[in-house]
Formats: C-alpha cells, sequence, structure tokens
C-alpha cells in the first residue's frame, strides 16, 4: 500500500476540516485522533474524498502510514495538549521527520517547542479563518526554520485561500513567529469586531433602528470602503431569525463574549514590547466587562440605564467614516506591534507580506489591505497613518469618529476601542504632550530625573529636590 505524503493528528472542527482540504487538493493525507471512533466517522463521512485518507488507529499505525521523512500537522488544542503529543510522537518518529504545530499556540510556547526540538525540523503556522477558512482556503502563516517550511510549502500554498491567484501563505520568520503574527491577527480582530459591535449599539440604542434596517446599514458599507468579512457577516447576523422562536436571533444572544486568549496574549505581549495597542486592548477590556452581567445589572438598577436616544445627533454617514478611521487605526496599532516585535526578536518579518497573507482567507479580510501591503512595501519603517492614502483618508474621517465618540459619551453609549482609537490617533498628532507632568511627579516622589528642552544630557532635577 502506497504511503501518504502528509499526516493529520486531531480531528476536531478545525482538523477536519483541514484534513479535508488537503485530499480535496490532490494530497494523499493519513489521518489519527485519539477517539477511534472519531476517525472512522470522518472517514466514512468522506465521500469521494475517502481514497486519499488513510484513517489509522494507534499512534504507531500513523506514523509508519506516512511517507518519508514524515511530515505531521498536530491540530490539538493550544498548551499541555501539544507537549503531551509531541512527547508520545518522538520515540516513533526518524531525526528528520517534521512537526508542525497548527494550532493556536502562544509564541513563548512555540518559541520553546523549537528550542527544545534542537535540530529536529519543528514548525509553529497561525492558520485564520474558522471551519470555513480551513476547509475551503485559510490564511496560513509560518515559523520556524525556512528548510522545513520549504518542505511543506507546495501543500500549505495549495491549501490555503487565493487572492489574484496569489497563495495567502507564507514563512513569517524563526521558531514562534508565525504564532506570533497569529496572535497580532486575532488582536486586530478583536479590536475590529468591537468597534463593529459598538456602532452597532448606536444603530440600536441611539438611533432605534431594528435588526432588519441594521442589516440593510452594513450592507451598503459592504459595498464601500470598509468591504470586509467582519462587516458582512455583521449584516448576515443582523437579518437572521431564530428557527423556534421566530424572533431576531441578535434578540436571543446572551451580550456576554467569549474568548480563547489569543486577543489577551496580544494585548499583554504589547505592553512587554512597549508597542501601544490601545483599541485592543480596549476590546479586550470589554468582552472582559461583558461578562459582568450581574454587576452591569446593578449598575443599571443604581443609576440607571445608560443609553439615550441620539435624536438626530448622528448621521448613518458618520457612523460609517467613524469605522473607517477606526479600522486604519486598530490595523495600523497592529503593523507598529509587528514591527517592534520583529526588532526585539530579531526576526524580520516581511510586514507587507503578512499584509498581503491577509487579504483572503482569515477573519481580518478586508478591501484595505491591498493599500495596506504597498504603503508597507513602499515604506516598511512607516505607522501606516502617516503613509499618504491613509493619512488622506483619516484625515477625511476622523472628525466624524471625533462627533460619533462625542455623542456616544454625551448619550451613554459605551464606546471603549473608538474612543482609545481617537485617543491614539490624538496623541500621535501632538507633538508637545502632557508626559512633562509625568516625569516631574516622578521626579518629587523618586528622584527619577528628566531632560530639559533647553539643555543637553539627562538626570535633572526640579527645585523640589532641594
Amino acid at each position: 500500500m502506497s504511503k501518504s505524503e502528509i499526516g493529520l493528528l486531531g480531528l476536531g472542527t478545525m482538523g477536519a476540516a483541514l484534513a479535508s482540504n488537503i485530499a480535496d487538493n490532490g494530497f494523499d493525507i493519513a489521518v489519527f485522533n485519539r477517539t477511534t471512533q472519531v476517525t472512522r466517522d470522518f472517514k466514512a463521512a468522506a465521500g469521494a474524498l475517502s481514497n486519499r485518507i488513510t484513517a489509522t488507529e494507534t499512534l504507531a499505525d500513523f506514523v509508519a502510514s506516512l511517507a518519508s521523512p514524515r511530515a505531521i500537522i498536530l491540530m490539538v488544542p493550544a498548551g499541555d495538549p501539544v507537549d503531551s503529543q509531541i512527547a508520545a510522537l518522538r520515540p516513533l518518529l526518524d531525526d528528520d521527520d517534521l512537526i508542525i504545530d497548527a494550532g493556536n499556540a502562544n509564541f513563548h510556547d512555540t518559541n520553546r517547542r523549537a528550542s527544545e526540538a534542537g535540530d529536529k525540523p519543528f514548525l509553529g503556522i497561525g492558520v485564520s479563518g474558522g471551519e470555513e477558512g480551513a476547509r475551503f482556503g485559510p490564511s496560513i502563516m509560518g515559523g520556524g526554520k525556512k528548510q522545513s517550511w520549504d518542505r511543506v510549502a507546495h501543500v500549505l500554498t495549495a491549501i490555503a485561500a487565493k487572492h489574484d491567484d496569489t497563495a495567502c501563505a507564507t514563512w513569517m520568520g524563526e521558531a514562534g513567529a508565525g504564532h506570533f503574527v497569529k496572535a497580532v491577527h486575532n488582536g486586530i480582530e478583536y479590536a475590529d469586531m468591537q468597534m463593529i459591535a459598538e456602532v452597532y449599539g448606536i444603530l440600536r440604542d441611539g438611533m432605534g433602528l431594528d435588526n432588519a434596517a441594521i442589516a440593510k446599514v452594513f450592507d451598503r458599507w459592504n459595498a464601500g470602503a470598509l468591504s470586509s468579512y467582519l462587516i458582512g457577516i455583521s449584516a448576515r447576523v443582523a437579518e437572521a431569525r431564530d428557527s423556534d422562536t421566530g424572533n431576531p436571533v441578535l434578540d436571543i444572544i446572551v451580550d456576554a463574549a467569549g474568548q480563547k486568549g489569543t486577543g489577551r496574549w496580544t494585548a499583554i505581549e504589547a505592553q512587554h514590547l512597549g508597542a501601544p495597542v490601545p483599541a485592543i486592548e480596549a476590546a479586550v477590556a470589554a468582552r472582559n466587562l461583558s461578562a459582568a452581567r450581574d454587576l452591569r445589572r446593578i449598575g443599571e438598577d443604581m443609576f440607571g440605564a445608560a443609553p439615550r436616544a441620539l435624536d438626530g445627533a448622528l448621521t448613518i454617514d458618520q457612523l460609517e467614516q467613524a469605522l473607517i478611521a477606526g479600522k486604519i487605526i486598530c490595523y495600523a496599532q497592529g503593523f507598529q506591534m509587528i514591527s517592534a516585535a520583529s526588532d526585539q526578536f530579531g526576526w524580520d518579518l516581511p510586514l507587507p507580506e503578512i499584509a498581503k497573507v491577509w487579504r483572503a482567507g482569515c477573519i481580518i479580510r478586508s478591501v484595505m489591505l491591498d493599500d495596506m501591503a504597498t504603503a508597507l512595501t513602499d515604506a516598511p519603517d512607516k505607522n501606516l497613518m502617516f503613509s499618504s492614502i491613509f493619512a488622506d483618508a483619516l484625515k477625511a474621517n476622523h472628525e466624524a469618529m471625533r462627533q460619533v465618540v462625542a455623542q456616544a459619551a454625551m448619550h451613554g453609549l459605551a464606546v471603549p476601542a473608538l474612543s482609545s482609537g481617537l485617543a491614539y490617533f490624538d496623541s500621535m498628532r501632538t507633538h508637545r504632550g502632557t508626559a512633562n507632568m509625568l516625569q516631574g511627579q516622578r521626579d518629587y516622589f523618586g528622584r527619577h530625573g528628566f531632560e530639559r528642552l533647553d539643555r543637553e544630557g539627562r538626570g535633572f532635577h526640579g527645585p523640589w529636590a532641594d
């Protein structure tokens, strides 16, 4: 019996979709799942693809079914399960067999696993696009040694999403670089989703639009500068009705958002890098606040419900402009963070290629990414906000964003991500800020010293030091 070109271990939702994608693109694949019945059911449901799938029921048979040198994709939950699975596989593998962790791993774990692997091939790849993307074409961000990526690049580029016939899959850099880029992708995703949710709240609570009308607004926006996967699905979510009750689905969903950790990792790592991502941090905080439903009930009973009608204070067009500005700002923060990590970890992360990889397949795919790829190619060290095309867009739209944030605050409509994004924009356009007061305070209580505008050197102190 001929042996499979590649193997996949872990047939959960994403693993099963990815395995089917690999088979659908003409590659023979062996699969294994800890629960044998899951493996059998996957093979049985594969239909015409089943002749390319070898279903195995023991780890030894799984390894034996692969052509040497082997390549094995792990699709198991992040954390200890990955380490346990690697430990179980290693004694069965040859030194040149490649392990590929394609889960949502913390890049620090990927760095450690790459170090522990030593000369044995190991890749950590970020895969974005959800179940549909995994099945029909995800965005893939590779990390590890370039020669290891090159061994399986033909498979990964074949199964990846395509934008103008270009595969949305590329090598990012050594060790955990791929998983780091995926984490920042998810951080941008958090901010983008939160800003959309905030505007939805204004449409619902401030303007009194019903879900059907809100869906039409999102559909109109999706035909313009905001064209993106997230705006598109927001329209579909808004218009959907529950099959049991006939009520709008949005009206029966509990307003408490979940998270799997990658957005939180982005916010934490941004602090370590000294890379400000306030819109992402606000989005993470908003999800945490959403979980405090009992406390929010107490707050409403004590202070009264916050949202009040806008009474014509804002227009639909202003909300669209605010989202355009907000999207530019949150992407700019994400790319600045990637640039900081590139310097910190010596990865030489390819910012234009990252923008290109995100153009299709992934959750944050957007029509803006074409222009972002161009801007980052022309000036990879420049904040996206300062590139001519996005500077012009911000000049045209930031006043509307300002009005949205101001009117939302006046009418009790919480817009934390939009507010944080606007504050970032204003900070970045203010040459003389207020940190001189902070430095004065620090010197007063801790003799930390400060620099002066009128003299060279450091370590000056104020008169209070005497």
